[in-house]
C-alpha cells in the first residue's frame, strides 16, 4: 500500500509531531537567548575599551601617574572578558550546532572581541607612555593627540552601536573617518620632527608622543575591521574598508 509522504521538508511541526516541535523552538528560544547574552558581552567589552581610552588619553595630557597605572590595572579586567565571550562561543558552536547565518554572527561578534581586546591594549600602551612622560620636563602633548584620541572614542561608539543594529550603513560611515585618524597621525609626525629639530635635548619626549598616536592610529584601524564585520553580519560579504 502507498503511504503518502509528509510535506514540508522535514519541519518538525509539518511532520506532526507536537513535542518535537516543542523542542525544536525552545532549542531556537535558548539559541537566541545565548546570542543575546553574547551580544551584550560584546558590548560590555567595548564600554570597558572606551573607558580605558578616554582614561589613557587623559592620564597622558594631564601628565596622571595614578591614572595610568589604574588603566593598567583594570586590562586585566578586559583581558578576562574577552576569554568569557571566547567561551561562551566554544560552548554555542558544541551545543547548538547554528546554522548558516548564526554561524556569521556567532564569528562576526567573536572577531570583533578580539579586536576590543587589542584595543585595549593599545590604551594601556599610551598609558605607560603618560607614566614615562610624568618623569621628565614637562613638555604640552600635541594637540592632534588629543584630537585623535576623541576621534577614536566617537569611532569605537558609533562601531558598537552600528553592531547593536547590524547596520551596514552607520558601519561604513564608521570606517570612513579613518582617513581623519590618518590626517592627524601625519601632522602629529610633522610636529614632532619639527619640536626634535628646534628642542634636540627632548627628542625623548617627542618620540613618546609620536608612538602615543601610532597606538591611536592603529586602533582606529582596529575600529574600521569592527565595521567591516558589521558589514558582513548585515550582507554577508567580506570587504576591505580600509585599503
Amino acid at each position: 500500500m502507498a503511504v503518502e509522504r509528509p510535506r514540508g521538508g522535514g519541519d518538525p511541526d509539518d511532520l506532526g509531531d507536537p513535542a518535537a516541535a516543542r523542542g525544536h523552538r525552545s532549542l531556537r528560544a535558548t539559541f537566541d537567548e545565548e546570542i543575546e547574552a553574547l551580544r551584550d558581552d560584546v558590548l560590555r567589552l567595548g564600554a570597558r575599551v572606551e573607558d580605558a581610552l578616554a582614561r589613557a588619553a587623559r592620564a597622558l595630557t594631564e601628565r596622571d601617574v595614578d591614572l595610568a597605572d589604574a588603566v593598567r590595572w583594570d586590562d586585566e579586567g578586559t583581558n578576562e572578558l574577552q576569554r568569557r565571550i571566547n567561551a561562551e562561543i566554544t560552548t554555542m558552536i558544541a551545543t547548538q550546532q547554528p546554522m548558516a547565518r548564526d554561524v556569521r554572527i556567532v564569528l562576526g561578534l567573536h572577531h570583533a572581541a578580539a579586536e576590543l581586546e587589542r584595543m585595549g591594549d593599545y590604551a594601556v600602551n599610551i598609558a605607560k607612555l603618560a607614566q614615562q612622560m610624568a618623569g621628565e620636563a614637562e613638555t604640552p602633548v600635541f594637540p592632534q593627540i588629543t584630537q585623535m584620541a576623541r576621534v577614536c572614542r566617537e569611532q569605537l561608539h558609533a562601531a558598537m552601536r552600528a553592531l547593536v543594529d547590524v547596520s551596514e550603513e552607520a558601519a561604513r560611515a564608521v570606517c570612513e573617518r579613518d582617513d581623519e585618524l590618518d590626517h592627524l597621525y601625519n601632522e602629529v609626525y610633522e610636529a614632532a620632527m619639527r619640536f626634535m629639530e628646534q628642542h634636540p635635548d627632548r627628542v625623548r619626549q617627542a618620540t613618546h608622543m609620536l608612538f602615543a598616536a601610532h597606538h591611536l592610529e592603529r586602533l582606529g584601524d582596529r575600529v574600521t575591521n569592527i565595521g567591516e564585520d558589521v558589514v558582513y553580519l548585515a550582507t554577508g560579504r567580506v570587504e576591505d574598508l580600509n585599503p
